[in-house]
């Protein structure tokens, strides 16, 4: 079975990376360019969940986890090449250790997509050996050039104004 890119893509920044918030990026491309597929979805979501879990925004991470697991409940554990039932499973985990009163005890982790099916897992080796990793890692959503250059012109008439 062929993978395609941008999914492959997602695993190496989900599991070598742990970079979330790029997972998100690539994984919404895909998912646009599927018809908003609930699988895709559903994967988008879970690196979503944990971006905001790693953030401190435990509400929100909260919130897509328990998302992440409606959309990914219907599909078989070995759906697009790993194990979907086990990643369920932390997933569910990960969102009860969120729930308000259990939160205090919970100590951030990241999770791990198990790879099953062979030419998926050579795919992502293949694509990990290509793939720059993000450093430093985003850690909010961040606006394009036109607005950076804004934010500069801004601020340079700040100083001219102060001094």
């Amino acid at each position: 079975m062929s993978y395609e890119p941008l999914y492959v893509a997602y695993l190496v920044y989900f599991n070598r990376d742990r970079d979330y918030f790029e997972c998100h990026e690539v994984l919404e491309e895909l998912w646009l360019e599927r018809d908003h597929d609930p699988l895709y979805k559903g994967l988008l979501q879970v690196a979503v969940g944990l971006f905001h879990a790693r953030s401190g925004n435990v509400s929100g991470g909260r919130k897509m986890l328990l998302s992440a697991l409606e959309r990914l409940g219907p599909y078989p554990e070995g759906a697009l090449g790993i194990d979907l039932g086990k990643l369920r499973r932390e997933t569910a985990a990960y969102a009860e250790a969120l729930e308000p009163g259990q939160v205090r005890f919970f100590a951030y982790y990241d999770l791990t997509i198990d790879i099953v099916d062979p030419a998926l897992r050579d795919a992502v080796e293949q694509a990990a050996a290509e793939i720059a990793p993000n450093v430093p890692q985003r850690r909010k959503p961040q606006r394009g050039e036109k607005h950076e250059e804004r934010r500069l012109k801004l601020e340079q008439r700040q100083r001219e104004l102060n001094g």
